[in-house]
């Protein structure tokens, strides 16, 4: 029996009006007609006795309502529990954060929760650089805050909240360091650290792209699986690192120059959650992060 039979049935049950149930259904008086001839052929035997004046349940429609209506109540309550669950504001949201940048944001946005829905715990936690999307997908997270673009089928986000220039890691006596900014046809001179882990070929090429934009190769340097294996290897001369511009306020250390792109596409940061469990917690957060982003933007 499909949903609308069904609702059909029980409300004409109920009214024995074939207008009145059309109004309550918002559909006309032929589709009322059509469901419950529909039903009916697929019962074998007629629900209801239609004269010009009046509509009556026969024995057998009297029995199917019977059986019916508890179980219908039973789907309603059900529906309207996971409503109100989907919907509730409280108990943990585990929030992930891809860099110190995202986590400054995240936390902020912990706190203004904390002020609106005191009853939701926010627990926050990073990104491991080399599987970004794993932990998400397994429910060790809610909502994570990461670096664009995300093109995973079973994942959703909300629109980019904020980007920030990038800059290169390089080690403070490679040539391309004594240059006040480098282009993306500079890096065909330096290899590039890649990220050894789970990461899905377009974010790989995003983050360690393989040719400058005229074609010309760029080299591989060591794969690396974390920011402090990463910055090790550039300050010994083994490669260069692409990255945000944070990283030179947050990394700061001997060794390391960092030097801004003159053309370089900027870095996009976004919320990404499961496409399945968009619960009141995640948008009520993504909300707040949202209002967290325009603030330290405007500033």
């Amino acid at each position: 029996m499909e949903r609308d039979e069904l609702e059909c049935f029980l409300i004409l049950a109920e009214e024995l009006h074939f207008g009145r149930t059309a109004d309550r259904m918002r559909l006309s008086r032929a589709r009322v007609s059509q469901l419950v001839q529909r039903l009916e052929r697929r019962v074998g035997a007629p629900l209801f006795a239609r004269t010009s004046r009046r509509v009556a349940l026969t024995p057998l429609g009297r029995q199917l309502r019977d059986d019916l209506e508890p179980h219908h109540r039973a789907i309603d309550a059900a529906l309207a529990r996971a409503v109100s669950k989907a919907r509730s504001i409280n108990g943990v949201l585990h929030v992930g954060f891809s860099n110190p940048l995202a986590g400054e944001i995240v936390l902020k946005a912990a706190e203004a929760m904390h002020t609106e829905h005191p009853e939701l715990a926010v627990e926050i936690c990073e990104v491991p650089m080399a599987d970004p999307y794993g932990q998400l997908r397994r429910g060790e997270f809610d909502v994570q805050l990461t670096e664009f673009p995300v093109r995973e089928d079973d994942l959703s986000g909300s629109p980019g909240l904020f980007t920030e220039p990038r800059t290169l890691a390089i080690a403070a006596d490679h040539p391309l360091a004594d240059k006040d900014a480098v282009s993306v046809e500079d890096l065909a001179e330096v290899p590039l650290l890649t990220i050894d882990g789970a990461l899905p070929d377009y974010l790989l090429e995003h983050h360690v792209p393989t040719h400058t934009p005229s074609g010309h190769p760029i080299g591989r340097g060591p794969a690396v699986t974390n920011m402090q294996e990463a910055l090790m290897l550039v300050a010994a001369g083994k490669g260069a690192l692409l990255c945000a511009a944070h990283t030179a306020t947050y990394f700061a250390r001997p060794g390391i120059s960092y030097v801004r792109f003159m053309d370089a596409a900027p870095v996009g940061y976004g919320l990404v959650w499961r496409a399945a469990d968009n619960s009141g917690a995640v948008q009520a957060f993504a909300r707040t992060a949202n209002a967290v982003a325009r603030e330290l933007a405007s500033r």
